[in-house]
Order: C-alpha cells, then structure tokens, then sequence
C-alpha cells in the first residue's frame, strides 16, 4: 500500500486464501490485518470484505474561494473588524517584562495561573462543569487532539451542516467519517442528531454562539432536547465551541455534562485577534489528560508569554463585549432588515456572518462579484445542506449594507435573457 500498488477502496484477497498463497498460517494474516484496521490502512465490511481505505486527505475545500480582484468589496473573509480588537503592545510589552523577570524553562506549569483562574471563573459563571484546564493553540487545534484522544479512523463524527469548512475538512483528514446533521436558527437539529447517534456516530462537534456559517446560537429549548438526546446515549463524545465568547451577547447554554466524555474550547481569536493562537479547554479528567499528554510529546505548551498578555488583556477589560456585540448585531441586523425588505431570507442570529439560502450558489457568487461584493461561496461550509452564500458583516458600513442588499437580490432573481444566433 505504501509503495502504491494497492489502490484506495481496492478489494482485498480473504484471509485463507492470502495464507494459502503465502504459505502462512491464516492466524497470521488475521492479526495482519487487524493490525491494518487498527492504523486506519484498511476497512472490513463483513461478507463485503476488507478493502483499501482511501487516504486521510482534506477535501480541497479551501480551494473554493472567490479571488477579490482590485475594486471588490471583500465581505467573504470571515474576519473580525481590526477596529474591535484590543492593541496589543502593552500586554505583551508586560508579559515580556514579567519573563525577563521569572523565565519559564522546561518543566514548568504549562498553565498560566491567573489565566486559569479567570477562566474558570468564567466558564462556571456560564455554566460549564467544572474540569482541568489545558491552553492549546486554537479552537481547530482543541478539536483535533480531543477527537484523535477518543476515536480510531473509520468511527464517525456528527457535524453542522452548514458548518465551519475546516472541521468539515479536519474529520476526514483524521481518517474520521462524518455525517452531517442540519442546522438551524437555534442550533443542531436535536432529531438529526438523534439519527445520526443512532446510526452509529461516536461524536458529535456543536458550535453554541456565533455558529460559523449561519449565526446560529443554541436556545434553552434546544439545548434541553440535545441535552436529552445525549443522555441516551451516554457514550458519545461530546465537543463544543464557543466560538461566539467575547464578541456576543447571547447567553450560553452548553450540554457539557451529558455525557461521559465532553470537551467544550473557548477561543480567544475572534474577540482579542486570530494571531493570539490561544485556546482555553476544559472537560471531563480522562479527556483532559490525554490532550495534555500528546500535547507534551509535541510542542510541549502553549507559550507562556501569550498566556501572560492574555490574562493582561482580560484583567484590564480591553474588550467591552457588550459593545463589540452591539456593533456585529447591529450590521448584521441591519444586512438582515435590509433584505428582508427585498423579499430576501437571511440567517444570522448571532456573530459575525450572514447566511443566504440561494437556490444557484454558483450564479449568484459570479454576479454579486461582476457587481462588485465578493461573498464566501456556501460549498466551503456544506456537505448535504442546500446552497447559500455567507457574508461576513464585521466591517460592512451602514452606507454600503443598501447597496450589498440590493445586489444580492438582484443577484437571486432570474438571468437576463440573451438571444444566440
């Protein structure tokens, strides 16, 4: 398989006969190919055989962007308006002096003291159990090292459809398979989960606040029915992200505690600036540890000295979250409002992004640009879910949401008829 004369999905000879051909005992192709199965090289499908899985490869779902030509309004990017960020120098310039004067060598906490204890301030204020901490580098970096903790290639993980293009892209490239389960205004479809539990996913990623693409936020009747979903069944790893922590002012209702094992990770990216790389993660003590264990056979910790200028950041209340929301809710509301009135549904209950159903995602991304938008083309967050585009309002200007609004209706309507001789 290795040197490529075996290709993906390519059938496999029994286990008797590749003995008999061989000239071993059929035990020891037996333990072969468990061994395979067990790397992820192979899969077995009863009576179907064992068959060559195909790589672990990402979808190239990065590759479905709009390039934004000189003059095109960019609302495609997905990120936070530079003038909500905190500046950053004096925390770092404090955290730096605070190195010089007790450096952190090997060995050390790899958990920042102070950070740890704002933080679970926080998250009991919000209702999330109590659990160990450990600071990774990033959202997408806390959900990659609890699934590979848990899960072995070929399990399936229950993800939002719409969802974030590079979880959407993570799961399979973990060798993991995943199947998509529909979202709404108030979150994950509890009934789809269902199904999707039932039909044998060992996880299940929801994203609480600031849903990317849709806005979506879970409500307390929602959480109270994927709360009951959970509890029966009781094995499934659960993961949440906050990815809406600092910059709403929805309330979060997480499910954290409903099953055996959970993981909810909280991201400083979207409130205090992508380039931080931190990520705060708490859940239950075996998933903790284990994160914490592979993460000490890589890169060890997350820098201490961005732990200092974070803790900096929050203790001097650099980011009045309910003004950051205030802004993100009023352009969003007023993109919203705005095609609502040209007979345009839109999504967006909380966050930064505007969802559009459209029913030619590719016609409408082609003529919002040659009318000069650049919007992000629905495919980069789907699996099964109908098209749509996603706008990102975090810079849009009150002067520009009329005019974004009517090109992307008149984007929707029907071609211009042409004539060809």
């Amino acid at each position: 398989m290795g040197s490529g004369e075996l290709s993906p999905g390519q059938l496999l000879p029994p286990m008797r006969e590749l003995a008999e051909r061989l000239g071993v005992n059929p035990n020891t192709v037996a333990a072969a190919y468990r061994t395979l199965r067990e790397r992820g090289v192979i899969e077995t499908a009863g009576r179907r055989g064992s068959r060559v899985r195909p790589a672990p490869a990402t979808t190239g779902r990065d590759h479905i962007r709009v390039d934004v030509p000189d003059g095109v309004r960019d609302v495609a990017n997905g990120n936070p308006d530079p003038a909500l960020l905190p500046p950053l120098a004096g925390a770092f310039a404090a955290a730096a002096a605070e190195g010089d004067r007790a450096p952190v060598l090997y060995g050390a906490d790899p958990l920042e003291p102070e950070l740890a204890r704002i933080a679970r301030a926080g998250l009991d204020a919000d209702g999330v159990p109590d659990g160990p901490l450990v600071v990774l580098s990033g959202a997408l970096d806390g959900v990659e090292r609890v699934l590979a903790a848990h899960l072995k290639p070929g399990d399936t993980v229950a993800v939002e459809d719409p969802g974030w293009g590079r979880t959407l892209d993570l799961v399979p490239a973990l060798g993991l398979r995943t199947v998509p389960v529909g979202v709404d205004d108030e979150g994950p479809r509890a009934d789809d989960v269902r199904r999707a539990l039932e039909a044998g996913a060992r996880a299940l990623i929801v994203t609480d606040r600031a849903q990317n693409p849709t806005g979506a936020a879970v409500s307390v009747p929602r959480a109270r029915a994927l709360r009951s979903v959970l509890q029966e069944h009781p094995e499934t790893l659960l993961i949440e992200d906050d990815h809406g922590h600092g910059i709403v002012d929805v309330p979060l209702h997480p499910l954290a505690g409903a099953t055996r094992h959970w993981a909810f990770v909280r991201s400083a990216a979207k409130a205090y600036g992508p380039d931080l790389r931190l990520a705060l993660l708490t859940g239950d003590a075996v998933t903790v540890d284990r994160v914490r264990g592979r993460q000490r056979l890589g890169p060890g910790w997350a820098s201490r000295l961005t732990q200092r200028a974070l803790v900096r950041l929050w203790a001097d209340g650099a980011v009045d979250t309910r003004a950051v929301a205030a802004a993100y809710g009023r352009r969003r509301d007023a993109l919203i409002g705005a095609l609502g009135r040209r007979g345009v549904v839109a999504h967006g209950r909380s966050g930064m992004n505007v969802w559009v159903p459209v029913p030619d995602e590719t016609g409408a991304v082609a003529r919002l640009l040659h009318a000069g938008w650049a919007v992000a083309p629905g495919a980069r967050f789907r699996l099964s879910a109908p098209p749509g585009i996603r706008v990102t309002v975090s810079t849009l200007t009150e002067d520009e949401t009329e005019a974004l609004a009517a090109a992307i209706a008149s984007a929707l309507g029907p071609a211009p008829a042409r004539n060809y001789v």
